[in-house]
């Protein structure tokens, strides 16, 4: 693969997953991790990425607001978001992780509104309170600083503690094989107490990160009640979810 083809393997798969791993790039690419270091450094350089320890990160989580020149297919997700806003009545107490989806998700719900929004995604609580009739309960402990999420034991001992009526899940990747997974221990690690703390469990996601995976396991496929695409639920990308019951919206 010439290096064009690599830094554009490499952009496409951080707009997707907000977050790449140096060796997983490796294992996909099938080049050495020096060549996957010079490409995140000259991709870096150029302002297409932000190089961290380990990988890169997608320039969406460089500031707490994000900016929606930056965020990857803006119009697709703020679908998502519209038929998931859908979803929440009034008297709802509502769990939602954090990322770009969800942010558009906050920014989509009607003002009038009242419900209770339950999140440590530092960028989503500050959109809930912009809505006068909900309320917004922070969970609170350490912020990772790539997520802008807090994680860590403290926040998951909160998460267990709530009973929520549905549970919103910015996703990283889902296939009916491996089920949700992500690319953050920490951010994983709150999604499965979020999991196990809702009722319903509706992951959000552009159909793009449909049938991929990434290394870590969040959840069984069967753990899933609903998934929002962007596309049509007829379309025929969907009919595995839907053959396992999972509604498609």
């Amino acid at each position: 693969m010439l290096k064009k083809e690599r830094q554009a393997y490499i952009l496409h798969q951080i707009n997707l997953h907000n977050k790449v791993l140096s060796a997983q790039l490796c294992e996909e690419i099938n080049v050495s991790e020096d060549t996957i270091r010079r490409d995140l450094q000259e991709l870096a350089d150029g302002g297409k990425l932000i190089k961290v320890h380990g990988g890169a990160l997608s320039h969406s989580f460089s500031q707490i607001n994000f900016n929606n020149n930056q965020v990857y297919s803006l119009e697709n997700k703020m679908v998502v978001a519209r038929k998931a806003a859908r979803l929440i009545k009034d008297g709802m107490f509502v769990l939602t992780s954090g990322g770009t989806t969800i942010m558009e998700l906050a920014k989509a719900l009607p003002p009038t509104l009242r419900a209770t929004f339950i999140s440590g995604s530092i960028p989503a609580v500050i959109e809930y309170m912009n809505h006068p009739n909900s309320e917004v309960v922070v969970i609170g402990d350490k912020v990772s600083k790539n997520a802008r999420i807090t994680v860590g034991p403290e926040a998951i001992s909160q998460i267990r503690r709530i009973r929520a009526d549905i549970c919103f899940l910015g996703i990283n990747a889902i296939d009916t094989k491996h089920g949700v997974t992500d690319n953050d221990w920490d951010v994983v690690m709150i999604k499965r107490a979020m999991i196990e703390s809702a009722q319903k469990v509706v992951c959000l996601s552009i159909s793009e990160k449909i049938n991929s995976f990434q290394p870590l396991h969040v959840c069984e496929i069967g753990q899933v009640d609903m998934l929002i695409t962007e596309k049509d639920p007829s379309a025929p990308e969907m009919e595995p979810f839907r053959q396992l019951g999972i509604e498609v919206l």
